[in-house]
């Protein structure tokens, strides 16, 4: 089978590559497999796998070995999947004509002047040059305290303006470059945009906008695990800090494939080639990241769009697919690749 052969995905995952040790996962394995094996002796498992099918919802919670567990509704943090939301917002703009993809983030940030700074298209793409998280030093994660991790703890809005008028790019596209720092940056411009905080203006989109009332910037509410705690005004909220259950979650990826809001669908739009598709070699995930949108990611071969995201103590991923009207969502309390793996596996089932 030609899946073999691929190069792997480029689902980059919001976390330190430590933390979690990669699961010995087979292209042959059922999602049911991957299940039990993620799970395996595990008594504080709580896996939430929902599928959306032809405008239908429906979700299963898996606990230890793969048992079956009732139907209840648990929030955990999504991490980079918050990425999704934030490139939403700028489609958003982009529709009420506040901004364009080709505006240069100087246009709204007070930056020292200077012959180029990245485009909003750039910041989205993870093309803009811009390392992957830390111009802050390296120990931006603290060691625990009580039940949660502080993220970013100490990192300030002024210290990332001062960081980026001392970083020089030139004006190009830059090899793909996951990027948490770029999609920082993309937050701060929102913030201009809309004159509001981000944390309040993601709060009001989810609740007001979008109908999704569990989900907002992580308050200590997440009852599955531990959790990254988040400063007031943290910069980096705009990569990683949103919690959610699977109805929000199936309920946003429903938006997805209907286009609703009708500027959703700006987001999906194919804005640069990922060449090569970027390489994950600790597990047989086989659905790469061949091309960006704003925040999303794109495996042009099965037009299935996605994103995941990892903590140190969760994992996640939404994928969909607008032609065959599909999407999965995989939310799990634990660190790793275990979402990725299980979406994937699904997937393959059901174009079976």
């Amino acid at each position: 089978m030609k899946n073999i052969f691929r190069l792997l995905s480029a689902i980059l995952i919001f976390s330190l590559s430590s933390c979690h040790t990669p699961l010995e996962v087979t292209l042959e394995m059922s999602s049911q497999e991957i299940i039990k094996l993620a799970t395996k002796g595990n008594k504080r498992a709580i896996i939430t796998v929902g599928i959306v099918q032809n405008e239908e919802m429906s979700f299963t919670v898996y606990g230890e070995n793969g048992k079956v567990l009732s139907n209840r509704e648990y929030t955990y943090e999504i991490a980079s999947i918050t990425k999704t939301f934030t490139g939403q917002l700028f489609a958003k703009a982009i529709s009420e004509g506040k901004v364009s993809l080709d505006d240069t983030i100087d246009r709204f940030l007070d930056l020292p002047s200077k012959k180029y700074y990245p485009t909003i298209r750039r910041l989205l793409t993870h093309t803009s040059g811009y390392k992957y998280a830390y111009y802050h030093g390296s120990g931006t994660i603290t060691e625990p305290t009580a039940n949660f991790e502080t993220f970013g703890g100490g990192v300030t809005k002024k210290m990332f303006l001062n960081t980026i008028g001392t970083i020089n790019l030139e004006n190009r596209d830059y090899p793909f470059v996951y990027s948490n720092f770029g999609i920082s940056v993309a937050g701060l411009v929102l913030e201009k945009i809309y004159n509001e905080d981000f944390t309040l203006l993601m709060n009001r989109y989810c609740s007001k906008e979008l109908g999704l009332h569990k989900t907002k910037v992580n308050d200590g509410s997440v009852d599955v695990s531990n959790f990254w705690a988040w400063s007031k005004g943290n910069p980096y909220i705009p990569c990683g800090a949103l919690i959610s259950t699977i109805t929000d979650m199936m309920k946003y990826a429903q938006m997805q494939i209907n286009g609703l809001p009708s500027y959703v669908s700006i987001a999906h739009t194919k804005l640069t080639q990922v060449d090569p598709p970027h390489e994950i070699s600790d597990n047989d995930f086989d659905i790469i990241n061949d091309a960006m949108g704003m925040g999303w990611m794109i495996d042009s071969a099965y037009n299935i769009i996605h994103h995941g995201g990892n903590t140190s103590y969760t994992n996640s991923f939404l994928g969909f697919d607008k032609e065959n009207r599909v999407a999965v969502v995989v939310l799990v309390n634990m660190p790793g690749a275990q979402s990725r793996n299980i979406g994937s596996a699904i997937f393959r089932e059901l174009r079976r």
